[in-house]
């Protein structure tokens, strides 16, 4: 049986800015897209025009805890962006821990190290789940 191919779009939240990647299910690598400064409504029309360009089949945001995976501030704005997101696109968001995405990204020696990020965390999300939509 074969699955048809799932597009994701991926972002490391930040208040200043969000980090976009892409990738699929087909190739299963996560791709730095760009980073989004700006916040509000101007920051919600940008991944609007990101979602309308690249169609997503569902959305993937890093979700930050702190080293013994305890929440803190940036956990709950995290989580409020993924709500956020879910209802004004109406996507499946999934959430993937992003600890130490940033410091991977850059250890790698990222030119954009949000896009960059965020890529790191799709390509997690790739890595736990092998075959996300088989059955469903």
């Amino acid at each position: 049986m074969s699955l048809a191919v799932q597009s994701y779009l991926a972002f490391d939240y930040g208040l200043k800015r969000v980090g976009v990647a892409s990738g699929n299910t087909l190739l299963r690598q996560a791709q730095p897209l760009r980073t989004i400064a700006a916040d509000g409504d101007a920051r919600f029309a940008q991944i609007g025009s990101l979602i309308d360009e690249w169609r997503p089949n569902a959305l993937v945001v890093g979700v930050p805890f702190h080293p013994d995976g305890a929440e803190h501030e940036n956990t709950l704005r995290a989580r409020r962006f993924a709500r956020q997101l879910q209802g004004r696109f109406k996507l499946p968001v999934h959430e993937v821990d992003e600890r130490y995405s940033t410091t991977e990204a850059i250890a790698g020696g990222a030119r954009d190290l949000d896009a960059t990020s965020a890529a790191i965390l799709l390509q997690q999300f790739f890595n736990e789940h092998p075959e996300p939509f088989k059955g469903a």
